[in-house]
């Protein structure tokens, strides 16, 4: 069936209402992709200040860049849930949501009622997620768990940087995991509701998901063997494998993955047969074992070179390769043009571009909604919940909401 066949319809989550206890990003990450599909979510931020993360800097139009990325198409909601008539308004809530995700400090949801067992009676449609550092049992559960704390834990940081100098990687990849496993689980956990009618609990850690991916260090150091070393942007055991300095001061990324593509790359890009025979070259182990010799060969020919000579070459040749790109490049990056992936929303601060989730050719249409200014739905959500303006203003006097 062509594309032009298909019948878009509206997002799959549509009807779908969460209730998110959010701040930061593995859990504002999960309920955007949520809020993507159609879902109706609502945000419950504290009065006055909000989720925190509106706070990290002003770098996109005067807003918080992380708060823009995770935070489209949702309600904000003002919500002082330790508060009598705010435990309230959050159960009324509750009445008829379908999913409940909350990112709070360790035992912070306990303490307020809102543990899955504390729920489940009630509401036992209702799927609750809670996200965390180290997960809800085990000698961690209480610890402080930041992103980079995680990234530690999880042995990522010993496997980036140089030989010398470990490195965090340079996004927020444990909550984004986080985020994305948490994602994939109310998603199954809403699959299964319809089949039995019943609520889930999901427990999703930031170490498990972060660990998860550690997966090929893990097992290459399996039974004490020693790990992979450390090698900046280049890999650990396939050489050449990482960036090359080409004469114009940029950077080429580029990969060999067999001794097909080794030979066609000693005669089509350097254009130095004879380095075909040379034995300190012959295997990938060979290679690997004598990169800083072939580091030199190899940038001696690229030298003579701009990044887009040597591109054409690696094309020609059928070597895998790609340019290191800053964040600029990124957002004039011709394929993402090509295939038309931001459009616009709005917020605050007047139109952004954003870029469409991952997945073309889908047979439902992508809600790209609105980023919320703090508070923007607090009087619509109470109005819808039967609360009177009186009321309201009370409660926003008294710092309720």
């Amino acid at each position: 069936m062509t594309e032009a066949a298909i019948t878009h319809v509206a997002g799959p989550l549509e009807g779908t209402k969460v209730i998110s206890l959010e701040h930061a990003i593995a859990a504002p990450f999960c309920s955007r992709q949520l809020a993507d599909l159609g879902a109706e979510v609502i945000k419950i931020e504290r009065p006055g200040t909000g989720d925190f993360a509106r706070h990290y800097d002003r770098r996109t139009r005067g807003l918080a860049s992380h708060f823009v990325w995770t935070n489209r198409g949702k309600k904000s909601l003002t919500l002082d849930v330790k508060a009598d008539e705010g435990a309230d308004v959050l159960f009324e809530l509750l009445n008829d949501a379908d999913v409940l995700i909350q990112n709070l400090s360790p035992g912070a949801s306990a303490r307020l009622g809102l543990s899955f067992e504390a729920l489940h009676e009630r509401f036992p449609r209702l799927i609750v997620c809670d996200i965390s550092g180290y997960g809800s049992d085990g000698p961690y559960t209480t610890k402080k768990a930041y992103d980079l704390l995680i990234q530690s834990e999880a042995g990522l940081v010993s496997q980036t940087g140089t030989r010398d100098t470990p490195v965090k990687a340079g996004i927020s990849i444990a909550d984004i995991a986080a985020g994305m496993y948490a994602y994939s689980n109310i998603l199954a956990a809403l699959l299964l509701r319809g089949r039995t009618g019943e609520g889930s609990h999901i427990d999703v850690s930031m170490l498990e998901a972060t660990v998860e991916w550690m997966g090929y260090p893990l097992y290459y150091a399996f039974e004490g063997a020693e790990p992979p070393p450390r090698a900046g942007a280049s890999h650990s055991t396939i050489y050449p494998y990482g960036p090359f300095p080409a004469g114009d001061g940029q950077s080429v990324m580029l990969g060999l993955q067999n001794e097909r593509e080794w030979q066609v790359f000693c005669r089509e890009v350097l254009r130095r047969p004879a380095l075909m025979d040379d034995v300190r070259f012959a295997t990938n182990a060979d290679r690997s074992e004598a990169r800083q010799a072939l580091d030199g060969v190899i940038n001696d020919v690229f030298s003579t070179l701009s990044a887009d000579e040597v591109v054409a070459r690696l094309d020609q040749a059928g070597i895998a390769n790609a340019h290191v790109n800053d964040m600029a490049g990124v957002w004039a990056h011709p394929q993402l043009a090509a295939r038309q992936r931001f459009r616009e929303v709005a917020s605050p601060v007047g139109p952004l571009p954003a870029l469409l989730p991952p997945g073309q050719g889908r047979a439902f249409d992508t809600i790209m909604g609105a980023i919320p200014a703090l508070g923007e739905h607090t009087r619509e959500i109470l109005i819808s919940l039967g609360h009177d303006e009186t009321t309201i203003a009370d409660w926003r006097d008294r710092g309720v909401v």
